[in-house]
């Protein structure tokens, strides 16, 4: 008896297995396209979400620079004297001396002129003027001028 159930058991089980198979393939056959489609669509899918983020992933470099520089410390106990023949002979006003101290102090354009109490363009006007005198194109290069010059501490 034993032998007889296991025997059908087996049979039924392949039979079941075959009628699975044939309702694949029924299925594969009958919706092939669909199922193509849908894994192309997956497979651009996934590729265009892998070239995205490797193409607009910041690639962040760390650079560290240290800079060594000398600075002269001048006697605390003599006052600076302004080189008034330097003044004269490049045509420096007294309100462009003002802002070169300024400048000097590491302030911005619109720090300058709220303690000036003037517009942030007119310390631009005097500041380019002041660049045209002293032949300079940059604020560090004008306050560096400037104390070779004797014009500022």
């Amino acid at each position: 008896m034993r032998r007889h159930v296991l025997l059908y058991g087996l049979a039924a089980g392949a039979l079941i297995a075959i009628l699975r198979m044939v309702e694949y393939r029924w299925l594969v056959v009958t919706h092939s396209f669909e199922i193509y489609g849908a894994l192309l669509a997956v497979i651009f899918a996934g590729v265009g979400i892998w070239v995205g983020l490797r193409l607009t992933t910041p690639k962040v470099v760390v650079e560290e620079r240290v800079v060594v520089r000398e600075v002269p410390i001048t006697g605390g106990d003599t006052p600076f004297v302004r080189d008034q023949q330097q003044v004269d002979a490049l045509g420096v006003t007294p309100r462009e001396l003002e802002i070169l101290g300024l400048l000097a102090d590491g302030l911005s354009n619109r720090e300058i002129g709220e303690r000036l109490f003037v517009s942030e363009n007119t310390v631009k006007t005097h500041t380019s003027r002041l660049f045209e005198k002293l032949d300079v194109r940059r604020r560090t290069q004008a306050v560096q001028r400037g104390q070779q010059l004797g014009l500022i501490p």
